[in-house]
């Protein structure tokens, strides 16, 4: 029997109503919950750089043509200063979408590469992926709080390229109610410093005081894996946490665990593929 289609995919006029009602939703819930958002932003660095990373723009990721790449360092470019200097003070929440707002071609965005249903597609504003992405990786070497976190889940879409973090570490976003948000509930103020480079995209966490503690996020029992006529990446993505002065073993949390079909050509005997 053939499947009924959800009102959002009967017409791109039906899919427009939807997604006004899931922003109207969102903006109610917002209201209601009485959230504080993180909103003074600071020019001058907070003393303690406590993790800083920097992101490769333009990356070889097969079948996604080279102006959609060039498109988005333009939209990363329009974006990172709406989030750079931000201070999120204790008991604030910080909200990707409530500082960038809505990426339209109006305020310069371009088309850019976007991820929906596990399939490369165009956007405007596409890329701000890559953004949250550095965000959550900075977030998790920190005593922040994420409270609102997506995944492009079940999809390994693209070979690794210089890949510098684990697989599975990344983010999904759609304005405004796919958001990536993060809680202060430590007693000092952290800052977000995010700039563009003529390759990377950068960013920096900087606090108050020194933390007495170090993070390490890591990947174990990582490898693909036969199921059927299919592959699938697994592993584990962990994060540990250390005092800093004795070296002791603090905590050790499950972050992520990986079971991503993979989307591209691979080689079994290069990829010891394993046999489920």
């Amino acid at each position: 029997m053939k499947k009924r289609k959800l009102f959002c995919e009967i017409s791109p006029f039906t899919y427009e109503i939807s997604l006004c009602k899931e922003r109207i939703k969102r903006r109610v819930r917002d209201f209601k919950n009485v959230t504080r958002f993180a909103k003074e932003k600071k020019t001058e660095k907070l003393p303690v750089l406590l993790y800083e990373h920097k992101s490769l723009m333009r990356r070889r990721l097969g079948g996604v043509r080279q102006d959609l790449q060039e498109n988005k360092v333009v939209n990363l470019g329009l974006a990172a200063p709406k989030v750079s200097g931000i201070l999120i003070k204790p008991g604030e929440t910080f909200s990707f979408w409530k500082l960038v707002g809505n990426c339209t071609a109006n305020k310069g965005y371009k088309e850019g590469m976007t991820i929906s249903l596990g399939k490369v597609s165009e956007g405007v504003g596409g890329g701000m992926c890559q953004f949250t992405n550095l965000l959550h990786w900075m977030v998790l070497h920190t005593p922040l709080t994420i409270t609102e976190h997506h995944h492009h889940d079940g999809f390994d879409l693209f070979p690794d390229f210089g890949r510098q973090v684990p697989f599975g570490t990344g983010t999904s976003i759609f304005y405004n109610h796919i958001d990536y948000r993060f809680r202060n509930d430590t007693d000092q103020t952290f800052q977000i410093l995010v700039y563009t480079t003529k390759e990377y995209l950068c960013g920096e966490i900087r606090s108050e005081k020194e933390l007495y503690v170090s993070y390490h996020v890591y990947i174990k029992d990582e490898k693909f894996v036969r199921e059927g006529e299919d592959i699938y990446r697994v592993g584990k993505v962990y994060r540990r946490c250390n005092d800093k002065n004795t070296g002791r073993l603090l905590s050790e949390e499950l972050l992520k665990e990986n079971h991503a079909k993979v989307m591209y050509e691979i080689e079994e005997e290069k990829a010891n593929v394993e046999n489920s």
